[in-house]
């Protein structure tokens, strides 16, 4: 009788460890996203940004079989 109590006591310790962390967690979560809710990546940049255009080739425009090979050979 008394193990079994013991084995109750530890499986309640352990729900109530389990089910602290998953409180945890979930605000957490609730905080980052409050947090980041409102930011907003797509504004205007501020200072002196540089705005980027070109993949690299500056004489023009390249013909797609050009671009696609520049993807396999970066990797991209």
């Amino acid at each position: 009788m008394k193990s079994w109590l013991k084995i109750a006591f530890q499986t309640f310790k352990v729900f109530v460890l389990f089910t602290g962390c998953t409180i945890l967690f979930y605000y957490g979560i609730m905080w980052l996203n409050e947090e980041y809710q409102d930011y907003h990546r797509y504004d205007e940049p501020e200072g002196t940004a540089v705005k980027v255009t070109t993949s690299g080739n500056a004489e023009g425009s390249s013909s797609w079989f050009d671009r696609l090979i520049l993807f396999y050979l970066n990797g991209e």
